[in-house]
């Protein structure tokens, strides 16, 4: 295939990968058969070659036909086409949950959850998670990956009442595990286990869950910040210390959760190890809402239960997961670039 060079353009031929600069000869391939026109060669009587005579008529010759050649594509870059991200938006309906996903202005999605319901064929029994990645996406996806299968394993290792216990070295566990692989980066956790009617909410990081009791907002997990004074007291009692800039607190300047999972560079000081909390699920106990700061830094508790509450709340034709999203797009309306993922768990349904 041949590629045809424009004056004065660059041109990239993706069939011989072959960059050529603006001169139209340098992009000229060399053509399949070279033709070369000479003098016909007379032989005189004493048999040495002369020359023909140089009359326009005898040397005069037929022009060869035109030769058909194939023209490709010109092509000016040598870019790869771009990847759609597949986590620009995401919308879940299932079974008792609703889940809404959107990018914010980074290059890539950071964010990411799970839910696993019917639990060990236990109608009522889940487990949830929702994740949000700092530094790339690999250590929410591997989090996502693995965090409730390492939680399971200690269930099963000290039994249910010992649960807060085994969500710690799940915790953990995965923590230890992400640091052995080849990624740079964190991610801040929430998960929430529903048995037997006791609902166990777990964070490190900034993520937050808030139930809906009769319509009144209660936060089951508080955000793991440096400007806590309790977390400031324990990253400065390992050395470490708390540095503010434009009113944001940071670990070491650095980073402005001090719990995750990750954060090789900082892991004496940012904690993998939640807070735990349980609640027994009475009458009252309506929706719990599980989000990423996406949400909660422009959007208040009640905030988003009022929003949420008439899509979760009686008989009608609203669905959960439009609550997700206008809890979202509240979000970006009061100036949000962040990436925010936002899940609804209609209690009901599990009690």
């Amino acid at each position: 295939m041949i590629t045809v060079a424009i004056p004065n353009s660059p041109v990239f031929s993706p069939s011989s990968s072959i960059y050529c600069k603006s001169s139209p000869e340098s992009c000229s391939p060399a053509p399949a058969f070279k033709f070369q026109l000479q003098n016909p060669v007379k032989v005189s009587n004493d048999g040495r070659p002369s020359s023909c005579s140089t009359n326009p008529t005898l040397s005069k010759r037929k022009r060869p036909a035109k030769l058909a050649i194939p023209v490709a594509s010109v092509c000016f870059s040598g870019r790869p086409p771009v990847v759609e991200d597949r986590w620009k938006e995401v919308v879940v309906e299932g079974d008792g949950y609703s889940v809404y996903c959107k990018k914010g202005k980074r290059d890539a999605m950071e964010d990411r959850f799970k839910a696993v319901v019917h639990l060990n064929g236990r109608h009522k029994q889940a487990f949830f998670g929702v994740y949000d990645g700092h530094g790339g996406s690999k250590a929410a996806e591997f989090v996502a990956e693995n965090l409730d299968k390492n939680i399971f394993k200690e269930v099963e290792k000290m039994g249910e009442i010992n649960i807060i216990e085994a969500i710690k070295q799940g915790y953990m566990n995965t923590d230890s595990q992400f640091l052995k692989q080849d990624h740079r980066g964190g991610s801040c956790c929430l998960t929430a286990i529903i048995r037997d009617n006791n609902l166990v909410v777990s964070n490190a990081g900034d993520c937050r869950a808030v139930v809906s009791i009769d319509g009144t907002a209660t936060p089951l997990a508080n955000d793991h910040r440096p400007s806590r004074q309790d977390e400031k007291l324990r990253i400065e009692s390992l050395g470490g210390y708390v540095d503010s800039s434009r009113g944001v607190s940071r670990v070491l300047g650095s980073l402005v959760v001090s719990r995750g999972i990750g954060d090789r560079s900082l892991k004496q000081w940012v904690t993998a190890e939640p807070e735990s909390k349980v609640v027994k699920m009475e009458a009252g106990y309506e929706f719990l809402i599980m989000a990423s700061d996406g949400l909660w830094d422009k959007v208040s508790n009640q905030e988003a239960v009022d929003l949420a509450r008439p899509f979760c709340v009686g008989n009608n034709n609203l669905k959960p997961v439009s609550a997700c999203k206008k809890l979202v797009e509240l979000s970006a309306s009061k100036g949000s670039v962040d990436d925010a993922s936002v899940m609804i768990v209609q209690l009901g349904r599990f009690c």
